[in-house]
């Protein structure tokens, strides 16, 4: 049994609990300053509020000010928290006392800029800060599924392969089973990028039910072009092809882009919504698209690395209120 601490009880925090539970773990989850709504409903023994799965009772819950607390003796901290908010967190607990050496699985995905103004993935930004080898958790793993305790197929990847398998042992579970991989920089880019290119797909499907008729062509054609482009920018970040084609790249894009908030907020761009209008009516909700950040910084990215991207400079076009998105999309990846 390992005591294992999640930082973040939104919804991937809080699922990753049911898991690490079932392994037979002690489980911290503690929640940030802006998390105070989640844990009361969660100690009144309600649902959690964005994934409709209760908590175990055994779960130890942790206000935002206990972080100390939530990270003494811990064996793992997993790190759950949306990428604007992942590198002050990190920072707080390496201040609060967290061990050298600690494994620390990130569930956060996107990339973040370096002092220097550079974008990066974040892991690189996260090294100077936390003073434990990071493990990237990927694959398609969406947080109401995995909370249920149904089957899922993660991958945990990082360059210290003893923490990549410790993090293994910890977590996995019948349902929930691992697959470990040395690649951490092609998990990473294909997990940030993923949610990008979901908005994609999600335009398709607003043109869908827009008007009446079916774009699953241009769908299937813009899924095969964002694995493509996911492919070449993970290996221009030093990532691996084959990491793409497996469970963290087309396994994660294909579930992203059945359901999440970054396929809900393409769809209703594709349905004539200009794409502030949806962003804020989603963020009104407390709905995160996080592919909109993400598409700004894999563009700056892919400049950077002199990496041609058409169907990611065609995503930007479309969140900067391009008026025929089907066009741009079907100028990205139909056959020239």
């Amino acid at each position: 049994m390992a005591t294992v601490t999640i930082l973040g009880a939104g919804a991937m925090g809080s699922a990753l609990a049911t898991p690490a539970v079932a392994a037979g773990n002690r489980v911290r989850l503690w929640g940030t300053w802006l998390d105070d709504g989640i844990l009361a409903e969660l100690r009144a023994g309600r649902p959690h509020p964005r994934t409709g799965v209760p908590v175990d009772h055994r779960v130890e819950l942790h206000d935002a000010g206990g972080l100390a607390a939530a990270l003494d003796g811990a064996d793992l901290v997993a790190l759950a928290i949306s990428s604007e908010g992942v590198l002050e967190v990190a920072r707080r607990a390496a201040a609060a006392g967290l061990a050298p050496g600690t494994p620390l699985p990130l569930c956060t995905k996107g990339f973040g800029r370096r002092p220097d103004g550079r974008v990066e993935l974040l892991p690189a930004l996260l090294a100077p800060v936390l003073p434990g080898p990071v493990v990237a958790v990927g694959g398609p793993c969406k947080a109401n599924e995995v909370a249920a305790g149904r089957p899922t197929a993660a991958v945990f990847a990082g360059a210290d392969g003893a923490a990549v398998e410790r993090c293994a042992l910890a977590l996995a579970t019948p349902a929930y089973r691992v697959e470990r991989s040395r690649d951490l920089d092609g998990v990473e880019a294909a997990a940030a990028t993923k949610n990008v290119y979901a908005i994609a797909v999600g335009v398709c499907h607003g043109l869908t039910e827009a008007g009446g008729e079916p774009w699953h062509d241009l769908a299937a054609a813009t899924f095969t072009q964002a694995v493509a482009e996911m492919r070449r920018l993970a290996v221009a970040l030093g990532g691996r092809e084959e990491t793409v084609l497996g469970l963290a790249g087309v396994g994660d894009l294909e579930v992203t882009s059945l359901s999440g908030r970054n396929r809900v907020f393409g769809t209703r761009v594709g349905r004539g919504e200009p794409p502030s209008e949806a962003l804020a009516a989603m963020a009104a909700a407390g709905q995160t698209v996080e592919g909109v950040p993400a598409a700004r910084l894999a563009r700056e990215l892919a400049a950077d690395r002199s990496a041609a991207l058409p169907l990611l400079a065609a995503v930007n076009r479309i969140l900067d209120g391009h008026p025929d998105p089907a066009g741009l999309l079907a100028g990205a990846v139909l056959p020239r």
